[in-house]
């Protein structure tokens, strides 16, 4: 079980308090964690791509954009939702909260559908792994942020579930707030890898 979803399951710190950062310490070192890896692994793509610079310009030209595009989309969209459904349970609007959580979780299950559509489409064109150092990177990149996406997926599902249940009131929804924290650094962080391969390479 990732770091993630252990710190949805964490008891709840203080009631919504001027200044406090939204969530709790554990659904934070999650993040920091994710954050570290991805600097990582940006790094790599730096490295790589000042060796093999031909190879990244032409990459970019044989992936879909339209895929990259669409993610975004469906990122930026679901975030946009989970953060509706924080702001209403601040408000004590409950229903609107589940509502807005269920919208967010539907659009958010559109990304790893989009992205097997674009796997496929990749290796219809002959895009794979082995197709040269550009397409390692990609795949090694985009692969780790999908799994990091399917965390906070499965992360929607036990919050809606306890939602469902009355876990949470405009008192106490701190799991909610972790949620979002996580869902937001994972979209933050697609909206990196997006240029770095779609539109810069």
């Amino acid at each position: 079980m990732s770091a993630a979803t252990l710190a949805l399951e964490m008891p709840p710190s203080q009631p919504l308090a001027s200044g406090r950062i939204p969530g709790n310490k554990g659904i934070w070192v999650g993040i920091c964690c994710e954050f570290v890896e991805f600097l990582v692994l940006f790094i790599v793509y730096f490295v790589a791509r000042s060796h093999f610079p031909e190879s990244f310009e032409q990459g970019a030209d044989r992936l879909s954009r339209l895929s990259g595009t669409v993610i975004t989309l469906l990122m930026v969209t679901s975030s946009f939702f989970i953060a509706c459904s924080v702001n209403t349970m601040r408000a004590g609007q409950r229903q609107r909260s589940i509502y807005w959580l269920i919208a967010g979780l539907i659009v958010a299950l559109g990304y790893p559908m989009a992205k097997v559509l674009e796997i496929n489409w990749n290796l219809a064109h002959g895009i794979n792994g082995e197709s040269g150092i550009f397409f390692t990177v990609y795949y090694y990149l985009t692969f780790n942020h999908l799994v990091h996406a399917t965390w906070g997926i499965l992360g929607m599902l036990w919050v809606l579930a306890r939602h469902l249940a009355g876990g949470y009131s405009s008192d106490d929804y701190v799991g909610l707030e972790a949620l979002a924290s996580y869902w937001h650094a994972t979209d933050i962080i697609w909206l990196v890898i997006f240029p770095f391969f779609y539109v810069l390479a």
